[in-house]
């Protein structure tokens, strides 16, 4: 078990790094980030299958399928809702959405697990784990409104395309469980890879949309960006392969390996680490300290972990 926790603290340290990518690539169009990040996903994916080549030939054309369908839904779509949720509201406030994830994933798998832990035993570790979250929300609120710089409507359309995200990543993490734990002879290194190699034909389909929109004159990229690399092709090659290896594939890999170790209502619960690792970016990238309000919210998301672990 601790072995798990220790695999889904590694997979939320490094998944914390997409939230501040967008941040840092300010002047990119979040279908960039998204393609770039998951082109190089699939193409560190290419020499990690040959490495596998025996796991993967074991998987049936109906879990290339699934891979598909994870990859697309739980990769693609998710990261294009979440750049651009970042890059319209800042990072804390789709950060502090996202933080959801943990209530809302343990609560639908618990509704379907076969398994499923005491609502009685569970219910604190989410009140608290809510009440964190609550927290932090009202912390960036205050800060926003008291700023009287924010544009309201950028914030709420990245607040609802946060919204999409959770969407996306709350039917992720339990399909992939699920998978995972019908087929427990099955490498999660293979998987991951598995998933990575199904990512590489959907961002090259959106590489050819982007040069087809351009050549259309379609706004999909802001006006004069340059293809295939933008105006600052180093940072964004560096952070690109940075984000497809550490946040993509091996980020993948420690999340399966706790997956198959823990039960899915509690492994739900701990994408909080997620949260916390992108909330300790967000404000390293600002260069400020988290006000008390934050702080504290923090210490309830991470009393909500600590509760559920003493109940396994």
């Amino acid at each position: 078990m601790w072995i798990g926790i220790a695999f889904a603290l590694a997979a939320g340290l490094m998944w914390g790094l997409v939230f501040v990518t967008p941040l840092m690539l300010a002047d990119y169009p979040p279908l960039m980030l998204t393609i770039g990040r998951y082109l190089a996903f699939g193409l560190i994916a290419l020499p990690l299958g040959l490495l596998d080549r025996r796991r993967l030939a074991e998987l049936r054309g109906v879990d290339w399928l699934q891979a598909l369908k994870l990859s697309l839904i739980g990769n693609f779509v998710y990261y294009l809702c979440l750049s651009a949720a970042i890059q319209l509201a800042g990072g804390p406030l789709p950060t502090v959405i996202i933080g959801t994830l943990p209530v809302v994933i343990a609560i639908i798998a618990n509704l379907r697990s076969h398994q499923s832990l005491p609502w009685l035993k569970l219910a604190p570790s989410l009140a608290l784990i809510a009440a964190g979250i609550a927290c932090v929300n009202q912390s960036e609120l205050d800060a926003m409104l008291n700023s009287g710089d924010g544009d309201l409507n950028r914030y709420l359309l990245g607040a609802l395309l946060a919204v999409a995200a959770v969407g996306c990543w709350t039917w992720y993490p339990i399909r992939n469980a699920e998978w995972l734990l019908a087929h427990p002879q099955a490498s999660p290194r293979a998987w991951a890879t598995a998933q990575g190699l199904m990512t590489l034909p959907v961002a090259l389909a959106g590489v050819a949309l982007l040069y087809g929109a351009q050549g259309l004159n379609w706004p999909l990229l802001p006006a004069g960006f340059e293809l295939p690399l933008g105006p600052r092709p180093l940072p964004y090659l560096g952070l690109m392969l940075a984000v497809g290896l550490f946040s993509s594939w091996l980020g993948t890999l420690c999340w399966n390996e706790a997956s198959q170790r823990l039960p899915t209502a509690l492994v739900g619960q701990l994408i909080v680490f997620e949260s916390l690792a992108a909330l300790a970016y967000a404000f390293a990238l600002r260069g400020q300290m988290p006000p008390p309000l934050t702080l504290l919210g923090v210490m309830f998301l991470l009393a909500g972990v600590v509760w559920a672990l003493r109940q396994r």
